[in-house]
């Protein structure tokens, strides 16, 4: 595929299931519940597990979880045939009113805004999962987590891996750790299988580290040099792994990188896009000798690599914000170095 048109074929190629996510929707039992479906990946992960669910023959109810600020991702999943649940998971009542689900992704947290409101930061990184496993102590739970975790290393390590000590650089951080450390009590307590994605960082089109950049080179706005390395991966590669991981949950929980296989240079990234777009990058800054950066080698060896190369994904970005299609103006502050977000 050479370019993607619109955001219709944007959401379908991201909700697209491939052989292994059919495979694992034909082998697992129950159905599947995705809690923070509202927000950037919760709605094409839902709708790619229910048409892998289709596509594997089985008979499976889906449901989406959310407070859903947006009404056209409600709508247009309940035209999928997934049932949506409008709920505060702030709200413990709420978990009442939840149906049993043998399977939960959990997508909930909150990073954006951090620095304004730590409090909700802490509330939704902490209570919210806490609400989770209680109610659902007896599903398997693929419970989504970030790279920020760990402390930045050169890009010469090839990245921190899954046994690599957590070191959290600001609140955001912090709470993400206290996030997976309360879902890994309650697995331990309860027996509950979880498996703990630690995902760094996913890209659709419309936001993502590389549309971050590319929109400032396009815009002929400078580019900081702080952080000189990233990681990336197609959110439709990272969905298929949340999906595929339903099946490689443990008690005590098993830890996962999920990226691509590439340290991608932000230089070299915006330079590319500037050739694309007939304009030479901004620089600001100085680079700084480390960054956030995982190896998913134990992902891939597991689960194969990504289907999309950071190749295709550049081409795809270039082309994308090239023509002005939408932007969901989230910005990543993937070059952060002190956790303030």
């Amino acid at each position: 595929m050479n370019k993607i048109e619109n955001e219709t074929q944007l959401e379908k190629l991201l909700s697209t299931p491939g052989a292994g996510d059919c495979e694992v929707m034909s082998r697992l039992d129950g159905d599947v519940m995705v809690l923070g479906a509202g927000g950037k990946m919760g709605p094409s992960l839902a709708a790619r597990v229910k048409r892998a669910t289709d596509q594997a023959g089985r008979s499976r109810r889906v449901f989406a979880v959310s407070r859903f600020s947006s009404r056209q991702a409600a709508e247009s999943l309940a035209a999928a045939g997934i049932e949506i649940i409008e709920a505060d998971l702030l709200d413990r009542s709420a978990y009442g009113r939840l149906p049993e689900a043998p399977n939960i992704l959990y997508l909930a947290g909150r990073k954006f805004g951090s620095t304004d409101r730590p409090d909700l930061t802490w509330a939704m990184n902490t209570l919210v999962p806490a609400y989770t496993c209680e109610r659902f102590r007896s599903s398997r739970i693929v419970a989504f987590s970030s790279g920020n975790v760990y402390p930045f290393v050169t890009a010469a390590s090839g990245g921190c891996v899954e046994t690599d000590p957590v070191a959290p650089v600001g609140e955001y951080a912090q709470s993400c750790v206290a996030r997976e450390r309360v879902i890994e009590y309650f697995s331990r307590e309860n027996g509950t299988p979880v498996l703990l994605f630690r995902l760094n960082y996913a890209v659709d089109l419309r936001y993502g580290v590389l549309v971050d950049i590319a929109r400032k080179v396009h815009d002929g706005e400078p580019v900081e040099l702080g952080v000189g390395s990233f990681n990336v991966i197609w959110q439709g590669d990272a969905n298929s792994y949340a999906l595929r991981c339903l099946e490689l949950c443990a008690s005590p929980p098993r830890i996962l990188n999920v990226t691509g296989p590439e340290t991608v240079s932000l230089r070299r990234a915006a330079r590319f896009f500037g050739a694309c777009f007939g304009t030479e990058p901004k620089f600001v800054g100085e680079e700084s000798p480390t960054a956030l950066l995982s190896n998913a080698s134990a992902c891939h060896a597991i689960l194969g690599y990504p289907e999309i190369s950071v190749g295709t994904l550049m081409e795809w970005v270039a082309d994308w914000v090239g023509r002005g299609q939408p932007l969901l103006n989230k910005p990543t502050h993937f070059e952060v170095t002190d956790g303030k977000f």
